[in-house]
């Protein structure tokens, strides 16, 4: 398994099929690995952290099957190698309580999903353009 660029945890299928194409269209040698739900993405970081791989970019679902968006944040958090790594809770919700809850345990931002593709691929180019060329990070 390689280090990708962007690791993304999404429940929703279609949603995370879209969003690796406008990941694409931005900048198409960017890696993506999309995982579908909270233990599955723990499991995977684990794999990773074990061979010594780390994501440039987590992005996270609020509202995921088995462990919440919170939960694995909280355990991504708890990996020293894994610590410094930027995660954004990325979320169709924008309720005032769970944005306070995932600044609260280490969250990078918070950005409410964008609703059509164009929204999104302009979202998509904001992020890349401040996480990875902006950015100043001990990654």
């Amino acid at each position: 398994m390689i280090s990708p660029d962007i690791f993304y945890v999404e429940d929703d299928e279609d949603f995370a099929f879209i969003l690796e194409h406008a990941v694409r269209e931005v900048k198409e040698d960017l890696t993506l690995k999309v995982v579908d739900d909270g233990k599955n993405a723990i499991a995977t970081l684990e794999k990773l952290v074990e061979q010594k791989h780390k994501p440039k970019l987590i992005l996270l679902d609020l509202n995921l099957p088995g462990l919440s968006g919170i939960d694995v944040l909280k355990k991504i958090k708890e990996i020293p190698f894994l610590k410094y790594v930027p995660v954004i809770l990325f979320s169709t919700s924008d309720n005032p309580k769970d944005v306070k809850a995932s600044y609260e345990f280490g969250a990078n931002a918070f950005v409410t999903k964008p609703s059509g593709y164009s929204d999104l691929l302009s979202c998509m180019r904001s992020l890349h353009e401040f996480w990875f060329t902006h950015n100043r990070n001990i990654n």
